[in-house]
């Protein structure tokens, strides 16, 4: 198992200084937000005001893996925000990513709507089939992050829409802290199920708190060790099944500064058996 980082999480950084603490603290990877929403003043805000993100420009994607692997971080994936079916940003992405030798482009399905879940299923289905075809003309992997509120919030869903597509150009990535929002299904059974389409996993937590309005209770995302998630679990499990691949920290959590927040998780992740014994069999 190999630790990396995705960069969405770390709003208040420049994506210099995340590679420098990053890389200090002992990860190996990073997965690089990728949208022309960059944030250069305010509030850090993950989705609206993030300033560890990369436009979708192929000198500032050459310039940023560059400077990962200066710092002996592996570029795991491009994370941009593409809508279903807009295969041309979709090329463009796998093309930024070939050229600058990063193995995959983050997608997801579409967001559950007005058209119906079997409409919205047969297009994320044909736009996956023609991501595929990119993905084997440009040596570049097309990822399904598991995601809630979309039509494929579960690994029995995931396998369903990608399936019958080659792991060599599709991969599924298992998000388990968005499996606590929607789409849980036993740790053991979902890896069984995705098998060979497993990609990386998103490592977050999260818990249910009541609603201060007297409403449903509602999620918050929180510490790797505060939550729903087991985590020895599921490094256990991983294990078990001898995966080798990335455990990516998606830590949307908020009480600690970001530099402490990628400090925490590593040396976090680092005491638990499972995945410090695997890193000391493959050093």
């Amino acid at each position: 198992m190999k630790l990396g980082f995705y960069s969405a999480c770390l709003p208040s950084l420049s994506p210099e200084e995340a590679i420098a603490v990053a890389s200090q603290s002992g990860y190996s990877g990073v997965e690089w937000r990728v949208s022309d929403d960059v944030g250069d003043s305010g509030s850090p805000d993950f989705l609206g005001n993030n300033r560890c993100t990369v436009r979708p420009h192929e000198d500032e994607v050459a310039k940023v893996c560059e400077a990962s692997r200066d710092a002996g971080l592996e570029v795991i994936a491009l994370a941009p925000y593409i809508e279903t079916g807009d295969l041309e940003t979709v090329e463009r992405l796998m093309a930024m990513a070939k050229c600058n030798d990063v193995p995959a482009v983050r997608l997801r399905a579409p967001w559950m709507g007005p058209e119906g879940f079997h409409a919205l299923f047969d297009q994320g289905r044909a736009f996956f089939d023609q991501a595929a075809a990119l993905a084997g003309s440009y040596g570049v992997k097309a990822l399904l992050e598991i995601h809630q509120r979309s039509i494929c919030p579960s690994a029995s869903l995931a396998r369903q829409m990608v399936g019958h597509l080659p792991p060599t150009r599709v991969g599924v990535i298992y998000d388990v802290g968005n499996l606590v929002v929607e789409g849980y299904e036993d740790h053991e059974m979902a890896l069984q199920m995705l098998g060979p389409l497993l990609a990386h996993i998103h490592l977050k937590n999260a818990a249910f708190y009541p609603d201060a309005a007297g409403g449903p209770w509602k999620h918050q995302w929180t510490e790797l060790d505060r939550g729903i998630v087991d985590v020895d679990r599921l490094l256990r499990l991983l294990q078990q099944y001898d995966y080798t691949g990335w455990i990516s920290v998606e830590d949307f959590s908020t009480s600690r500064s970001d530099p402490d927040k990628l400090h925490y998780n590593s040396k976090y992740l680092r005491t638990r058996a499972a995945f410090s014994d695997h890193l000391a069999q493959t050093a």
